[in-house]
């Protein structure tokens, strides 16, 4: 293993928040400290980094994302705004474009889109399935909604899958619950070799935002269980050169020996859960709600009931794992904390607490809930990206559930402040791989009253992670003596410090206050660029040059 020494730059280390250099040697943190110090160990290392003032941090973990459909999303028709998509009619003729310009060998496979919001267009409405059938001249189509719990597709895909006869299934083309399932599935089936390639393009960009692991979350119609053993046996060696994957397979279980057989089928798996959906999304109308929606008729829909939650869960902790769910609204999050109630009843308090159960999302969370969830050692993953994306008063949350109910959604301040264990990730490819949005996200939430600290929401998305997935027992997501060398390095153009009143302080001017920096992150400042990423000592992203 190469030794490597970064120095003359900041370093982000609660052990020495003034530490300007750090030795890497056999995949861990063996020194860190002062620049002048690091003239005597830069013989013994195999490399030395002149950082020029950068900063190295703890590398980020992405605690929910979707591998194969992220990389399927990368190489796929964008139909958000950024990719200048902000009609329908723009839509179309990005549609017609891509069937235009396609290789013949690929056109018998489904043409596929992702990022369509109907509500950011004039029209107000997605495509229908004529519409598309005249823009891809009759191809399969699958166009994912934004949020990917529901899509538009054409008919030739719809009667190559049987969606015609599915629940959720809409004349014009638009799938939802059962009917999308079936889409999904058919829109991502994939030759072995391809699957591969398209695993390793989405790690690849992963590492290239300087994430060291990610949280995969698998289940039956988003991906196979033998490609997330792939991606657990590809990338368990840090040799591999891809950011670890933390390993959720979303399968209801009703027995303990459904958990351990799915174990036996999936070596190295974290948790049962994930995308085991209890509801859908708000923006597509399908998370389940006490109160019906305020633009359409209806509540939502509940996927699972209170037993079998119950069961699940007391199935999972029997055979050690994990457990989690999908969880949106409000009426949902009841069924999970009755259903989660229940399991304590059977397999007592203290044991539903050391698993360590995880739920995903968590959108709505009021002071009843909260309580139960501390009570039962819950820990959640949530993304706020979806607020900076669709909160304050003009966004989806406010038409989907009236000012008053959206101005509730995404209670970070209260999460952070009830001591619940927390872990942010970007649920791709529904919001990018852009751990440092996220942090921003959290720090200017719409809600000012649930706005976080830029350490706390920094934390959330580096040792969080390795938290929720049982890991920082080994040190990983701190920059200390000892821990193993996730690392990432950063151009920023400005670093600070988070002052007690919340104020935000320049380093230059700074007293040392013995506060670990970080980039600014207001509203109109640049991303930090990433220069290098570090797995276990293992570089994964390099463009330090």
């Amino acid at each position: 293993m190469r030794a490597t020494l970064y120095r003359n730059g900041v370093i982000h280390s609660s052990a020495d928040p003034f530490a300007q250099a750090l030795l890497v040697d056999d995949g861990v943190v063996a020194w860190l400290g002062d620049d002048d110090t690091a003239d005597g160990l830069a013989a013994r290392a195999d490399e030395v980094v002149d950082l020029d003032g950068a900063l190295v941090a703890p590398a980020f973990v992405d605690a929910h994302v979707h591998v194969l459909e992220t990389a399927l999303a990368l190489e796929s028709v964008h139909l958000a705004a950024d990719a200048g998509v902000r009609s329908l009619a723009d839509a179309l003729d990005a549609v017609a474009r891509a069937a235009r310009e396609r290789p013949v060998e690929q056109q018998d496979a489904p043409l596929l889109g992702f990022g369509w919001d109907e509500l950011a267009w004039p029209e107000r409405r997605p495509p229908t399935r004529h519409e598309l059938d005249a823009a891809a001249g009759g191809a399969p189509v699958y166009l994912a909604r934004v949020d990917v719990h529901s899509a538009v597709v054409s008919t030739a895909l719809a009667r190559s899958a049987g969606l015609e006869d599915l629940p959720g299934w809409s004349d014009d083309g638009r799938v939802e619950r059962e009917a999308h399932h079936a889409a999904r599935e058919a829109a991502r089936r994939v030759s072995d070799e391809r699957r591969t390639s398209l695993y390793r393009r989405a790690l690849t960009h992963a590492a290239s935002q300087g994430v060291a692991s990610v949280h995969e979350q698998s289940a039956p119609f988003i991906d196979t269980r033998a490609g997330l053993v792939e991606l657990l046996g590809t990338t368990a060696d840090p040799a591999s050169g891809l950011p670890l994957v933390v390993g959720y397979r979303g399968e209801r279980c009703v027995t303990v020996d459904d958990a351990r057989a799915l174990l036996e089928a999936v070596p190295g798996l974290t948790g049962i859960g994930g995308d085991l959906n209890v509801d859908g999304s708000l923006g597509s109308h399908t998370a389940a709600l006490r109160a019906p929606y305020a633009d359409a008729d209806g509540s939502g829909v509940l996927y699972l009931s209170a037993e079998e939650i119950c069961n699940h869960v007391t199935a999972v902790t029997r055979a050690g794992l994990q457990g989690g769910f999908h969880v949106i609204g409000d009426r949902a999050m009841d069924e999970v904390v009755l259903g989660l109630r229940a399991a304590a009843d059977v397999e007592g308090v203290e044991a539903i607490g050391r698993a360590g159960h995880r739920l995903e999302h968590a959108e709505m969370v009021d002071a009843p809930t909260l309580a139960s969830l501390i009570l039962l050692g819950v820990r959640l993953s949530v993304q706020p990206a979806f607020d900076a994306a669709w909160g304050g008063d003009g966004g989806m949350y406010a038409q989907r559930l009236g000012a008053g109910r959206a101005a509730a959604l995404n209670p970070l301040a209260d999460l952070a402040g009830a001591g619940v264990p927390l872990a942010f990730g970007s649920d791709s490819p529904v919001t990018p791989v852009s751990p440092w949005a996220g942090v921003r996200a959290a720090v200017l939430h719409q809600a000012p009253e649930q706005r976080i600290s830029a350490r706390a929401a920094f934390r959330a998305s580096t040792r969080g992670g390795w938290r929720l997935a049982g890991l920082d027992h080994t040190g990983a997501g701190e920059l200390r003596v000892g821990a193993p060398a996730h690392l990432a390095v950063w151009r920023a153009d400005h670093l600070v410090v988070q002052a007690p009143d919340g104020r935000l302080a320049s380093w230059s001017t700074d007293a040392r206050s013995g506060t670990p920096l970080l980039p600014y992150l207001g509203p109109d400042a640049p991303e930090p660029q990433c220069l290098r990423t570090v797995r276990d000592g293992v570089v994964l992203f390099d463009a330090l040059g």
